[in-house]
Protein backbone atom coordinates (compact mmCIF):
# COMPACT_ATOMS: atom_id res chain seq x y z
CA UNK A 1 0.00 0.00 0.00
CA UNK A 2 1.57 3.35 -0.98
CA UNK A 3 2.59 5.76 1.76
CA UNK A 4 0.98 9.17 2.06
CA UNK A 5 2.89 12.41 1.77
CA UNK A 6 3.52 14.55 4.80
CA UNK A 7 3.89 17.79 2.91
CA UNK A 8 5.76 20.85 4.11
CA UNK A 9 5.29 24.49 3.07
CA UNK A 10 7.91 25.42 0.44
CA UNK A 11 9.80 27.92 2.63
CA UNK A 12 9.96 25.47 5.54
CA UNK A 13 11.13 22.64 3.29
CA UNK A 14 13.90 24.80 1.77
CA UNK A 15 15.06 26.00 5.19
CA UNK A 16 15.21 22.39 6.39
CA UNK A 17 17.40 21.45 3.42
CA UNK A 18 19.78 24.40 3.66
CA UNK A 19 20.26 23.84 7.38
CA UNK A 20 22.02 20.57 6.55
CA UNK A 21 24.35 22.09 3.94
CA UNK A 22 27.61 23.85 4.72
CA UNK A 23 27.92 27.21 2.96
CA UNK A 24 31.62 26.79 2.24
CA UNK A 25 32.39 27.80 -1.34
CA UNK A 26 35.85 27.22 -2.74
CA UNK A 27 37.75 30.07 -4.44
CA UNK A 28 39.11 30.31 -7.94
CA UNK A 29 40.78 33.23 -9.69
CA UNK A 30 38.97 34.61 -12.72
CA UNK A 31 39.49 37.50 -15.10
CA UNK A 32 37.31 40.50 -14.28
CA UNK A 33 36.21 40.63 -17.93
CA UNK A 34 34.75 37.13 -17.52
CA UNK A 35 33.28 37.57 -14.03
CA UNK A 36 29.72 38.58 -14.97
CA UNK A 37 27.22 36.73 -12.75
CA UNK A 38 30.01 35.31 -10.59
CA UNK A 39 30.01 35.59 -6.80
CA UNK A 40 32.85 37.20 -4.88
CA UNK A 41 34.68 34.78 -2.60
CA UNK A 42 36.04 37.53 -0.36
CA UNK A 43 35.47 41.22 0.29
CA UNK A 44 37.04 43.48 -2.34
CA UNK A 45 38.57 46.82 -1.40
CA UNK A 46 39.50 49.71 -3.65
CA UNK A 47 43.24 49.57 -4.41
CA UNK A 48 43.20 53.28 -5.23
CA UNK A 49 40.95 56.31 -5.08
CA UNK A 50 38.56 57.04 -7.92
CA UNK A 51 38.96 59.48 -9.44
CA UNK A 52 42.69 59.55 -8.77
CA UNK A 53 42.78 63.31 -9.40
CA UNK A 54 40.22 66.15 -9.33
CA UNK A 55 38.34 66.17 -12.67
CA UNK A 56 36.05 68.50 -14.53
CA UNK A 57 32.51 67.23 -15.05
CA UNK A 58 31.92 69.38 -18.12
CA UNK A 59 33.47 71.70 -20.68
CA UNK A 60 34.24 75.06 -19.14
CA UNK A 61 36.85 77.03 -17.25
CA UNK A 62 38.72 75.91 -14.15
CA UNK A 63 38.67 78.76 -11.64
CA UNK A 64 39.04 79.73 -8.01
CA UNK A 65 35.39 79.95 -6.97
CA UNK A 66 36.00 83.09 -4.91
CA UNK A 67 37.06 84.94 -8.07
CA UNK A 68 33.51 84.49 -9.44
CA UNK A 69 31.52 85.60 -6.38
CA UNK A 70 28.98 88.26 -7.32
CA UNK A 71 29.39 87.69 -11.07
CA UNK A 72 26.28 88.12 -13.22
CA UNK A 73 25.32 88.93 -16.80
CA UNK A 74 24.96 92.58 -15.78
CA UNK A 75 28.22 92.66 -13.85
CA UNK A 76 30.58 89.93 -15.13
CA UNK A 77 33.83 88.88 -13.51
CA UNK A 78 36.89 89.27 -15.75
CA UNK A 79 39.54 86.55 -15.54
CA UNK A 80 42.85 86.17 -17.35
CA UNK A 81 43.19 82.97 -19.39
CA UNK A 82 46.11 80.91 -18.05
CA UNK A 83 45.98 78.29 -20.79
CA UNK A 84 44.21 75.05 -21.75
CA UNK A 85 44.33 71.80 -19.79
CA UNK A 86 45.64 68.98 -22.04
CA UNK A 87 43.50 65.82 -22.04
CA UNK A 88 45.26 62.79 -20.63
CA UNK A 89 48.05 64.81 -19.02
CA UNK A 90 48.59 66.93 -15.94
CA UNK A 91 48.52 70.69 -16.56
CA UNK A 92 51.91 72.40 -16.35
CA UNK A 93 50.50 75.50 -14.67
CA UNK A 94 48.41 76.50 -11.67
CA UNK A 95 45.45 78.81 -11.28
CA UNK A 96 46.47 82.05 -9.60
CA UNK A 97 44.02 84.71 -8.34
CA UNK A 98 41.85 86.22 -11.12
CA UNK A 99 42.94 83.52 -13.60
CA UNK A 100 41.11 80.67 -15.36
CA UNK A 101 41.99 77.75 -17.64
CA UNK A 102 39.99 76.12 -20.41
CA UNK A 103 39.20 72.53 -19.39
CA UNK A 104 37.22 69.78 -21.09
CA UNK A 105 34.98 67.09 -19.59
CA UNK A 106 37.17 64.62 -17.71
CA UNK A 107 40.20 66.87 -17.73
CA UNK A 108 42.42 67.25 -14.65
CA UNK A 109 41.87 70.35 -12.56
CA UNK A 110 44.99 72.54 -12.33
CA UNK A 111 46.39 73.20 -8.85
CA UNK A 112 44.71 76.22 -7.27
CA UNK A 113 41.34 75.64 -8.99
CA UNK A 114 38.38 74.47 -6.93
CA UNK A 115 35.47 74.81 -9.36
CA UNK A 116 34.53 74.84 -13.06
CA UNK A 117 32.36 77.45 -14.74
CA UNK A 118 30.22 76.01 -17.55
CA UNK A 119 31.31 77.32 -20.92
CA UNK A 120 27.69 78.36 -21.62
CA UNK A 121 27.88 81.12 -18.99
CA UNK A 122 31.14 82.62 -20.25
CA UNK A 123 32.20 84.69 -23.20
CA UNK A 124 35.42 86.11 -24.58
CA UNK A 125 36.02 89.70 -23.50
CA UNK A 126 39.24 90.23 -25.47
CA UNK A 127 42.18 87.98 -26.40
CA UNK A 128 43.46 86.24 -23.27
CA UNK A 129 40.53 87.34 -21.12
CA UNK A 130 37.07 85.86 -20.45
CA UNK A 131 33.89 87.13 -18.83
CA UNK A 132 32.18 85.02 -16.17
CA UNK A 133 28.43 85.63 -16.27
CA UNK A 134 27.46 83.44 -13.31
CA UNK A 135 29.14 82.69 -10.00
CA UNK A 136 30.10 79.17 -8.93
CA UNK A 137 30.55 77.66 -5.48
CA UNK A 138 33.64 75.74 -4.34
CA UNK A 139 33.41 72.15 -5.63
CA UNK A 140 30.83 72.98 -8.31
CA UNK A 141 31.03 70.96 -11.56
CA UNK A 142 34.04 68.91 -10.43
CA UNK A 143 34.74 65.45 -9.06
CA UNK A 144 37.14 65.49 -6.13
CA UNK A 145 39.82 62.85 -5.59
CA UNK A 146 38.18 59.76 -4.11
CA UNK A 147 34.67 61.17 -4.45
CA UNK A 148 33.52 58.07 -6.37
CA UNK A 149 35.31 55.61 -4.08
CA UNK A 150 38.11 56.11 -1.58
CA UNK A 151 41.27 54.01 -1.48
CA UNK A 152 40.84 51.11 0.94
CA UNK A 153 37.04 51.31 1.02
CA UNK A 154 35.13 48.03 0.77
CA UNK A 155 33.42 48.00 -2.61
CA UNK A 156 31.91 44.50 -2.50
CA UNK A 157 31.43 42.10 0.41
CA UNK A 158 32.04 38.39 0.15
CA UNK A 159 29.07 36.69 -1.47
CA UNK A 160 28.27 39.58 -3.82
CA UNK A 161 26.71 38.72 -7.20
CA UNK A 162 28.73 40.63 -9.81
CA UNK A 163 26.73 42.72 -12.29
CA UNK A 164 27.73 44.58 -15.45
CA UNK A 165 28.25 47.88 -13.59
CA UNK A 166 30.38 46.08 -11.00
CA UNK A 167 32.77 44.90 -13.70
CA UNK A 168 32.95 48.48 -14.96
CA UNK A 169 33.83 49.75 -11.49
CA UNK A 170 36.52 47.12 -11.02
CA UNK A 171 37.98 47.94 -14.43
CA UNK A 172 38.08 51.64 -13.52
CA UNK A 173 40.17 50.69 -10.50
CA UNK A 174 42.53 48.53 -12.55
CA UNK A 175 41.31 45.27 -10.99
CA UNK A 176 41.73 42.76 -13.81
CA UNK A 177 41.51 39.54 -11.78
CA UNK A 178 39.62 38.53 -8.66
CA UNK A 179 38.80 35.52 -6.51
CA UNK A 180 35.29 34.21 -7.11
CA UNK A 181 33.38 31.34 -5.57
CA UNK A 182 33.85 28.21 -7.68
CA UNK A 183 30.67 27.29 -9.51
CA UNK A 184 29.08 24.22 -7.93
CA UNK A 185 28.84 21.19 -10.21
CA UNK A 186 25.25 19.96 -10.33
CA UNK A 187 24.76 16.43 -11.64
CA UNK A 188 21.49 15.87 -13.53
CA UNK A 189 20.21 12.33 -13.84
CA UNK A 190 16.99 11.57 -15.71
CA UNK A 191 15.17 8.31 -15.00
CA UNK A 192 12.67 6.12 -16.75
CA UNK A 193 12.58 3.41 -19.42
CA UNK A 194 10.32 5.64 -21.49
CA UNK A 195 12.74 8.60 -21.60
CA UNK A 196 15.10 8.96 -24.58
CA UNK A 197 17.62 11.69 -25.51
CA UNK A 198 16.39 14.63 -27.64
CA UNK A 199 18.38 13.47 -30.68
CA UNK A 200 16.63 10.08 -30.75
CA UNK A 201 13.47 9.41 -32.72
CA UNK A 202 10.91 8.71 -30.00
CA UNK A 203 9.04 5.49 -30.57
CA UNK A 204 5.61 4.45 -29.29
CA UNK A 205 5.38 5.05 -25.54
CA UNK A 206 8.63 7.03 -25.45
CA UNK A 207 9.22 10.72 -24.64
CA UNK A 208 12.30 12.86 -25.16
CA UNK A 209 14.25 14.10 -22.15
CA UNK A 210 13.04 17.65 -21.44
CA UNK A 211 13.99 18.10 -17.81
CA UNK A 212 17.75 17.56 -18.10
CA UNK A 213 17.97 20.43 -20.57
CA UNK A 214 15.43 22.85 -19.10
CA UNK A 215 16.73 22.44 -15.54
CA UNK A 216 20.34 22.66 -16.77
CA UNK A 217 19.53 26.10 -18.16
CA UNK A 218 18.04 27.14 -14.81
CA UNK A 219 21.23 25.95 -13.08
CA UNK A 220 23.41 28.00 -15.45
CA UNK A 221 21.38 31.12 -14.70
CA UNK A 222 21.72 30.41 -10.98
CA UNK A 223 25.51 30.35 -11.30
CA UNK A 224 26.06 26.59 -11.29
CA UNK A 225 27.67 24.17 -13.74
CA UNK A 226 25.18 21.50 -14.86
CA UNK A 227 26.53 18.06 -15.67
CA UNK A 228 24.05 15.89 -17.58
CA UNK A 229 24.65 12.28 -16.56
CA UNK A 230 22.29 10.57 -18.96
CA UNK A 231 19.15 8.54 -18.35
CA UNK A 232 18.86 5.79 -15.74
CA UNK A 233 16.57 2.82 -16.48
CA UNK A 234 13.80 1.67 -14.16
CA UNK A 235 16.13 -0.72 -12.37
CA UNK A 236 17.02 -0.29 -8.73
CA UNK A 237 20.65 -1.41 -8.92
CA UNK A 238 21.34 0.66 -12.05
CA UNK A 239 19.72 3.77 -10.59
CA UNK A 240 21.58 3.30 -7.30
CA UNK A 241 24.94 2.97 -9.06
CA UNK A 242 24.40 5.86 -11.48
CA UNK A 243 23.12 8.17 -8.71
CA UNK A 244 26.07 7.38 -6.43
CA UNK A 245 28.60 7.88 -9.24
CA UNK A 246 26.97 11.17 -10.29
CA UNK A 247 26.96 12.54 -6.74
CA UNK A 248 30.57 11.49 -6.12
CA UNK A 249 31.76 13.70 -8.98
CA UNK A 250 29.53 16.68 -8.19
CA UNK A 251 28.54 19.08 -5.43
CA UNK A 252 24.83 18.38 -5.84
CA UNK A 253 22.56 15.79 -7.45
CA UNK A 254 19.22 16.42 -9.14
CA UNK A 255 17.12 13.48 -10.29
CA UNK A 256 14.05 13.91 -12.45
CA UNK A 257 11.05 11.56 -12.43
CA UNK A 258 10.45 8.67 -10.12
CA UNK A 259 9.48 10.81 -7.12
CA UNK A 260 5.76 9.96 -7.14
CA UNK A 261 4.60 7.54 -4.45
CA UNK A 262 3.86 4.22 -6.14
CA UNK A 263 4.93 0.60 -5.97
CA UNK A 264 7.44 1.34 -8.77
CA UNK A 265 9.01 4.27 -6.99
CA UNK A 266 12.67 3.52 -6.33
CA UNK A 267 13.96 7.08 -6.15
CA UNK A 268 13.24 7.62 -2.46
CA UNK A 269 15.00 4.38 -1.47
CA UNK A 270 17.99 5.20 -3.67
CA UNK A 271 18.25 8.75 -2.29
CA UNK A 272 17.98 7.52 1.29
CA UNK A 273 20.93 5.20 0.67
CA UNK A 274 23.26 7.88 -0.72
CA UNK A 275 24.40 9.03 2.72
CA UNK A 276 23.19 10.54 6.00
CA UNK A 277 21.00 12.20 7.03
CA UNK A 278 19.03 11.20 3.92
CA UNK A 279 15.55 12.39 3.02
CA UNK A 280 14.48 15.55 4.82
CA UNK A 281 11.18 16.12 3.04
CA UNK A 282 9.13 13.97 0.68
CA UNK A 283 6.30 16.18 -0.47
CA UNK A 284 5.85 19.95 -0.51
CA UNK A 285 2.64 21.95 -0.41
CA UNK A 286 2.77 23.26 -3.97
CA UNK A 287 1.01 22.64 -7.24
CA UNK A 288 2.48 21.48 -9.51
CA UNK A 289 5.32 19.58 -7.86
CA UNK A 290 3.89 18.04 -4.69
CA UNK A 291 5.90 14.75 -4.82
CA UNK A 292 9.28 16.46 -4.45
CA UNK A 293 12.17 14.86 -2.56
CA UNK A 294 14.66 17.00 -0.63
CA UNK A 295 17.64 15.25 0.93
CA UNK A 296 21.21 15.71 2.07
CA UNK A 297 23.94 13.11 1.73
CA UNK A 298 27.14 13.79 3.67
CA UNK A 299 26.77 17.54 3.24
CA UNK A 300 25.70 17.39 -0.42
CA UNK A 301 22.14 18.29 -1.51
CA UNK A 302 20.05 15.78 -3.41
CA UNK A 303 16.76 16.87 -4.98
CA UNK A 304 14.23 14.59 -6.64
CA UNK A 305 12.08 16.43 -9.17
CA UNK A 306 8.72 15.27 -10.48
CA UNK A 307 8.94 13.96 -14.04
CA UNK A 308 6.44 16.31 -15.63
CA UNK A 309 8.34 19.26 -17.18
CA UNK A 310 6.23 22.06 -15.73
CA UNK A 311 6.44 20.52 -12.26
CA UNK A 312 10.17 19.97 -12.65
CA UNK A 313 10.84 23.58 -13.64
CA UNK A 314 8.66 25.01 -10.88
CA UNK A 315 10.40 22.86 -8.27
CA UNK A 316 13.84 23.62 -9.70
CA UNK A 317 13.05 27.31 -9.39
CA UNK A 318 11.90 26.89 -5.80
CA UNK A 319 14.64 24.57 -4.55
CA UNK A 320 17.48 23.91 -7.02
CA UNK A 321 18.16 27.59 -7.78
CA UNK A 322 18.33 28.80 -4.15
CA UNK A 323 20.42 25.76 -3.22
CA UNK A 324 22.96 26.69 -5.90
CA UNK A 325 22.99 30.24 -4.51
CA UNK A 326 23.59 28.80 -1.04
CA UNK A 327 26.52 26.69 -2.24
CA UNK A 328 27.99 29.80 -3.86
CA UNK A 329 27.76 31.69 -0.56
CA UNK A 330 25.67 34.32 -2.33
CA UNK A 331 24.16 36.64 0.28
CA UNK A 332 21.84 38.55 -2.07
CA UNK A 333 21.12 36.73 -5.34
CA UNK A 334 19.54 38.61 -8.24
CA UNK A 335 15.92 39.46 -7.58
CA UNK A 336 13.14 38.37 -9.91
CA UNK A 337 11.08 40.97 -11.71
CA UNK A 338 7.46 41.16 -10.63
CA UNK A 339 4.72 42.75 -12.73
CA UNK A 340 1.31 43.85 -11.48
CA UNK A 341 -1.56 43.16 -13.87
CA UNK A 342 -5.31 42.56 -13.97
CA UNK A 343 -6.41 38.93 -14.25
CA UNK A 344 -8.39 37.94 -17.38
CA UNK A 345 -9.97 34.70 -16.10
CA UNK A 346 -10.93 33.05 -12.83
CA UNK A 347 -8.14 30.83 -11.49
CA UNK A 348 -9.16 28.10 -9.02
CA UNK A 349 -6.86 26.89 -6.26
CA UNK A 350 -6.95 24.96 -3.02
CA UNK A 351 -6.18 26.45 0.36
CA UNK A 352 -3.21 24.95 2.13
CA UNK A 353 -0.85 24.89 -0.85
CA UNK A 354 0.88 27.41 -3.09
CA UNK A 355 -0.28 27.21 -6.70
CA UNK A 356 1.86 28.26 -9.66
CA UNK A 357 -0.01 29.03 -12.86
CA UNK A 358 1.72 30.01 -16.11
CA UNK A 359 0.48 33.33 -17.51
CA UNK A 360 1.25 35.73 -20.33
CA UNK A 361 1.00 39.51 -20.33
CA UNK A 362 -1.35 41.17 -22.82
CA UNK A 363 -2.21 44.83 -23.40
CA UNK A 364 -5.86 45.85 -23.62
CA UNK A 365 -7.05 49.44 -23.85
CA UNK A 366 -3.82 50.75 -22.36
CA UNK A 367 -3.90 48.35 -19.39
CA UNK A 368 -1.74 45.31 -18.68
CA UNK A 369 -3.60 42.04 -18.17
CA UNK A 370 -2.40 38.62 -16.99
CA UNK A 371 -3.86 35.82 -19.09
CA UNK A 372 -3.47 32.33 -17.58
CA UNK A 373 -2.05 29.63 -19.84
CA UNK A 374 -4.04 26.66 -18.63
CA UNK A 375 -2.72 23.15 -19.14
CA UNK A 376 -1.41 20.05 -17.44
CA UNK A 377 1.97 19.74 -15.76
CA UNK A 378 3.38 17.57 -18.56
CA UNK A 379 2.76 20.26 -21.19
CA UNK A 380 6.07 22.13 -21.52
CA UNK A 381 4.58 24.62 -23.99
CA UNK A 382 2.36 26.08 -21.29
CA UNK A 383 5.64 27.57 -20.05
CA UNK A 384 6.97 28.32 -23.54
CA UNK A 385 3.91 30.46 -24.26
CA UNK A 386 3.99 32.18 -20.84
CA UNK A 387 5.89 35.23 -19.56
CA UNK A 388 5.89 34.23 -15.92
CA UNK A 389 4.07 32.45 -13.13
CA UNK A 390 1.01 33.61 -11.27
CA UNK A 391 1.61 32.68 -7.62
CA UNK A 392 -1.54 31.92 -5.61
CA UNK A 393 -0.74 31.92 -1.86
CA UNK A 394 -1.68 29.03 0.39
CA UNK A 395 -4.42 30.95 2.19
CA UNK A 396 -6.39 31.69 -1.01
CA UNK A 397 -9.24 29.75 -2.56
CA UNK A 398 -8.61 30.97 -6.09
CA UNK A 399 -8.50 34.41 -7.69
CA UNK A 400 -11.36 36.05 -9.55
CA UNK A 401 -11.16 37.64 -12.99
CA UNK A 402 -10.59 41.38 -12.78
CA UNK A 403 -8.46 41.23 -9.62
CA UNK A 404 -4.99 42.78 -9.59
CA UNK A 405 -2.38 40.01 -9.39
CA UNK A 406 1.39 39.80 -9.31
CA UNK A 407 3.19 37.89 -12.05
CA UNK A 408 6.60 36.42 -11.19
CA UNK A 409 8.46 36.87 -14.46
CA UNK A 410 10.76 34.22 -15.91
Amino acid sequence: MPEFFTVLPPAEALAKLLAHLPAAPQPETVATAEALDRVTFEALRAPASLPAFPRSMMDGYAVRAQDTFGASAALPAYLTLAGEVPMGRAPAFEIRPAHAALVHTGGMLPPGADAVVMIEVTQTARPGEIEILKAVAPGENILKTGEDVAEGAEIFPAGHWLRAQDLGGLSALGVTRLRAARRPRVALLATGDEVVPPDVEAGPGQVRDVNSYAVAAQIVRAGGLPVRCGIAPDNFESLKRLAADALADADMLVLSAGSSVSVRDMTAEVVQGLGPPGILAHGVAVKPGKPTILAAANGKPVIGLPGNPVSAMVIADLFVVPTVHHLLGCAHPPQRQFVRARLTHNVPSQAGRVDYVPARLVERDGETWAEPVFGKSNQIFTLVFADGMLVIPSDANGISAGEIVTLRMF
